[in-house]
């Protein structure tokens, strides 16, 4: 299941996530609930606190929206370079009809035994 973390992994000795954009945006999460608890807890109006709490959330939609389009483009630019780049009109090869060096005379005429 996506977003769902293995605990003590023994072949990631960092401890990073397979998924870091998850782990920011759970933070994020957190923080959404975190901020307006700890506001109203200091005096501030529900409004205010409700106020603050949509903001947050819409930045972290926002975030994740960002993450998860850098996170793609990353991958096709990763894909991309794997693939051998194959020249101008996609061919590959040598042939006496691509300009490379031919064995024997150096005139187009001339056989390769003179």
């Amino acid at each position: 299941m996506p977003g769902t973390r293995d605990h003590a992994r023994a072949d990631d000795p960092e401890g990073d996530s397979p998924d870091p954009v998850s782990d920011v945006v759970r933070w994020a999460a957190f923080s959404c609930v975190l901020v307006p608890v700890v506001l109203l807890m200091c005096g501030q109006s529900f409004g205010g606190a409700a106020g603050t709490a949509a903001g947050l959330v819409a930045l972290t939609c926002a975030c994740r929206a960002l993450l998860r389009q850098s996170e793609r483009s990353a991958s096709r630019i990763s894909a991309e370079q794997a693939i051998p780049h194959r020249g101008r009109h996609g061919r590959t090869g040598g042939g006496a009809h691509r300009g490379g060096r031919h064995p024997g005379g150096s005139t187009p005429g001339s056989t390769s035994g003179e």
